[in-house]
């Protein structure tokens, strides 16, 4: 069975630089460790060796952090969901591709479907969802364009419940040992029943 891997929580002195990235990855690595609901400014602040003011002058309070976390995921995943579909042009890509992002990038994921603990209506992270979005939604339109009775809506959440379900059970170990080891080969053989290529326009 797969064993979950968990990330030490180091500190992180600050000397110069960049004060939010260095905020925003000790966050990360803290979830890593503890998941969200454990994060505090406080503990971020004594990690990272500034004032406890430091974190809420730059991100006014968790939810404030949790909310730069989360679009900072978004756009991340829109970029990884990007480049699967035009170097590939194939659905069952960046469905491969999402696997992959949700597994290597646990605590952006941790962040990102709990609205309960962000601002949702943040207009940099809701710019940055609709972008994640498009990569999810809009390769489906073009097929619903020769298949009239496809739902890109309702066949998106067909194929991201899939992609998502399944990173969660390897990231549990939950799924059967017959899979293998190999994540990508295992998705691949997976969400092929459900994504199809999107055949070339024109």
């Amino acid at each position: 069975m797969r064993k979950r891997a968990t990330a030490p929580i180091r500190a992180h002195p600050y000397h110069h630089g960049n004060l939010r990235r260095a905020l925003l990855d000790a966050a990360l690595e803290s979830i890593a460790a503890a998941g969200p609901a454990a994060l505090s400014l406080r503990e971020l602040a004594r990690r990272v060796g500034v004032s406890h003011a430091a974190p809420a002058h730059h991100f006014g309070d968790k939810a404030g952090l949790l909310t730069a976390l989360a679009t900072e995921g978004y756009r991340l995943l829109a970029a990884t969901l990007r480049e699967a579909w035009e170097r590939t042009g194939n659905f069952l890509d960046v469905g491969v591709a999402y696997v992959r992002f949700s597994i290597e990038h646990r605590p952006y994921v941790a962040v990102m479907f709990r609205p309960e603990l962000y601002r949702a209506g943040d207009p940099a992270l809701v710019e940055a969802r609709q972008a994640a979005s498009e990569l999810l939604y809009g390769p489906l339109r073009q097929l619903a364009r020769d298949d009239p009775a496809l739902d890109p809506l309702r066949a998106g959440l067909a194929a991201w419940s899939l992609a998502h379900g399944f990173a969660e059970l390897w990231t549990t170990g939950a799924l059967p040992p017959e899979l293998g080891d190999d994540l990508e080969q295992a998705a691949r053989d997976v969400l092929a029943y459900l994504f199809r290529p999107v055949p070339p326009s024109g």
